[in-house]
């Protein structure tokens, strides 16, 4: 039997294909589900194969496990999901930031709390169906950080946060995989979910209703307050901020000569401001919380790429150090949207596969301060 290996599994097909992959390649597979939520206290939901974290994906789950013949695990870390996910996401709604849970959960359970876990059990690695890629780079010794090949589904944005230790210890076999390749892949091994569609929602809401989540874990914030455009005038009211995000379109049910988009979101005063599409754009901001996945240390100004959220094109940008491990990043042109909360990940300015870390946007500034480089 070759060396233990536990597959995080979510019922889909991507997690279902990784450990058939780890099989073939002679590794002793243990499937485990993590049960992150506490589903009674939701809203039932359809069982539409359109969420993970339900009993229908648990079920998923055990099932492709029999069929492929390892043993399969349901998992219970509601506790540290609350304390790493849920309880974050609340607070940083309530403060007028977008927060990003996948990476968090990627950072802090996936990749922390399951695989102290596995190694507990003797297993040698954790591994998921991301779509990344890890490399040893020959000369430091460091394991690489890379993006998946299907650039479509490329989720090399959600692992920024990866650690040296956690890197060393991780798998990813469908990052050099195209989806429509995993998808055959699995019909061929007779894998009931082929063709089962993707998760549209976040693992702990499987309804969607952020909304009531923060009515339940964050009812102070839920106030109503004036909508304002940019000079102060009031043109309607809210029903909380937590409800809306920059570049927010939809919802705001206001009058004015539109359309308006939210550009500021102010927990202080409890206001929501509005502008036009050009007030959306900017070219500076200032991430806190980063992690360089190298374990390098910024101490000069660098050429990178850099993007502000999933899917987003990649853009020309300098990044440079502040004080307190904060970084500065200026884009080559106006970017739109950059929304505090979210993170924004750089890449190698010669390689841009090669993921060098990222942070999360704590601040931005719309016009570019010349001294800020220097």
């Amino acid at each position: 039997m070759g060396m233990r290996v536990v597959v995080a599994m979510s019922g889909g097909v991507d997690s279902a294909v990784t450990a058939a992959l780890l099989q073939e390649q002679g590794y002793e597979v243990v499937g485990v589900t993590l049960k992150v939520w506490n589903l009674s206290t939701q809203t039932p939901v359809a069982s539409s194969h359109q969420s993970c974290c339900t009993p229908e994906t648990y079920d998923d789950a055990r099932l492709m496990a029999a069929h492929l013949g390892f043993p399969h695990y349901l998992l219970n870390v509601e506790r540290e999901f609350d304390e790493h996910v849920i309880t974050p996401f609340c607070r940083e709604y309530a403060a007028g930031r977008t927060p990003l849970p996948c990476a968090t959960c990627n950072t802090e359970v996936k990749f922390g709390s399951l695989l102290r876990r596995a190694l507990a059990w003797e297993a040698a690695f954790v591994a998921t169906g991301h779509y990344a890629r890890t490399a040893l780079d020959p000369a430091t010794g460091q394991v690489l950080l890379k993006r998946g090949i299907d650039r479509g589904k490329d989720q090399s944005y959600f692992l920024y946060g990866l650690t040296q230790s956690q890197l060393r210890r991780i798998r990813f076999p469908l990052g050099t995989m195209r989806k429509s390749e995993v998808r055959a892949l699995a019909a061929r091994l007779g894998i009931r979910v082929a063709h089962k569609p993707e998760s549209q929602e976040l693992c702990f809401l499987p309804n969607g209703d952020y909304r009531g989540l923060l009515r339940e874990r964050a009812p102070e914030a839920m106030r109503p307050g004036p909508i304002r455009d940019q000079s102060g005038d009031m043109l309607g009211t809210h029903a909380g901020v937590p409800l809306f995000t920059i570049g927010q379109r939809r919802g705001l049910k206001i009058g004015g000569r539109g359309p308006y988009y939210v550009v500021a979101v102010d927990p202080e005063r409890n206001e929501v401001v509005v502008g036009r599409e050009a007030d959306l754009f900017a070219d500076t901001l200032v991430a806190h919380r980063v992690n360089f996945v190298a374990g390098e240390e910024l101490t000069e100004a660098r050429s990178v790429f850099a993007t502000i959220r999933y899917r987003h094109p990649l853009e020309e940008a300098t990044i440079a150090p502040l004080a307190d491990g904060q970084v500065l990043a200026r884009f080559a042109r106006p970017v739109r949207a950059i929304t505090p909360g979210q993170a924004v990940v750089f890449y190698d300015r010669e390689d841009p596969d090669l993921v060098l870390g990222g942070g999360t946007i704590r601040e931005v500034r719309r016009r570019a301060q010349p001294d800020s480089l220097a």
